[in-house]
């Protein structure tokens, strides 16, 4: 059954919902160029470096694991540029496509569900971030919408992350802090290193003022600069890692190329791939490029956006 299995037999339904996602935040965003990032499967440096760094994730069911091994071949076939980085993961082809594409002079919208890459946001990058609930549920996040979001600046989110932990990633945090106490030491001091430059030089009683005294002395514990140097460490995205170039992520895509690959696995979406491909929005389908303004977080922002040229789109 289509959406199911292909002819083989083989399950399709999440290669079904990836290619879905992509199309539709193209319709969304009508980027100029993709590029779409997967983890490394055979090696991870994080995990060399941290042992215990995802540890506690079951492993995938098999019907899954097939389908994610499977991806970059289908994404390739249907001619959409794709990225598997030996020892490293999607995140830091985010971060390396964003760095790639601010040299050119594009700008970079980031299609992800991991929060560490709201470290990469400024003025020509911003992150679509996905949540439960699927794609209806994205917002778009911008410099402004991260400070109202989050309480800190992107050049700030690696020490807020860090200080708070990351459960999904098995990176404890340090004691006491939350995300609300670790928006406020940073609100005080700017960074994490600064905190700990007062707490060095006696004056404790600033440290205090901004967190309260247990997180205080929690901060002030040998172990907490472990943490912190350990957590900023594993999130840090490479920026710096060797990626196409942009011309070969460009839009539109074959037509006839991209439903010859997708329908060799029984995946058949229809006029849905319009966005992808340049063709004019389909008749009875609602052109839902001004539909991002309720996904940004900012208050009283007025105005729809328009799609950017020159804009590129990361997932």
């Amino acid at each position: 059954m289509d959406g199911l299995l292909d002819r083989a037999g083989r399950p399709v339904w999440a290669l079904r919902g990836l290619i879905g996602y992509i199309a539709r935040a193209a319709a969304h965003l009508r980027p100029a160029a993709v590029v779409v990032g997967f983890d490394c499967p055979e090696d991870s440096a994080r995990r060399t470096d941290y042992p215990d760094y995802k540890a506690h994730r079951p492993a995938k069911s098999a019907d899954l694991a097939e389908q994610i091994a499977g991806a970059p071949q289908l994404l390739r076939a249907a001619g959409i540029c794709t990225v598997v980085p030996p020892s490293y993961e999607a995140d830091d082809v985010l971060a390396s496509s964003a760095e790639l594409a601010r040299g050119r002079g594009w700008r970079s919208v980031l299609m992800t569900s991991d929060r560490d890459a709201f470290a990469l946001i400024d003025d020509t990058t911003s992150v679509l971030r996905v949540r439960n609930g699927g794609f209806d549920e994205a917002v778009l996040v911008d410099s402004a919408g991260l400070v109202e979001l989050c309480g800190v600046q992107s050049w700030q989110y690696r020490d807020y992350a860090a200080l708070r932990g990351d459960p999904s990633d098995n990176l404890p945090g340090v004691r006491r802090f939350g995300s609300a106490r670790a928006a406020r030491l940073l609100a005080a001091f700017g960074t994490v290193d600064a905190a700990w430059a007062a707490l060095d030089d006696g004056d404790a009683a600033s440290v205090r003022a901004a967190v309260g005294e247990q997180a205080a002395e929690q901060l002030a514990a040998p172990s907490a600069r472990e943490i912190v140097e350990r957590n900023r460490r594993l999130m840090r995205m490479r920026a710096d890692l060797p990626m196409p170039d942009l011309s070969a992520a460009r839009l539109p895509l074959r037509r006839s190329v991209i439903r010859w690959a997708l329908s060799g696995r029984g995946i058949h979406l229809g006029p849905s791939l319009w966005a992808l491909t340049g063709e004019p929005v389909p008749a009875g389908t609602e052109d839902v490029t001004h539909e991002l303004r309720p996904w940004v977080f900012r208050r009283g922002m007025a105005g729809s956006r328009e799609p950017t040229p020159g804009q590129l789109s990361l997932f």
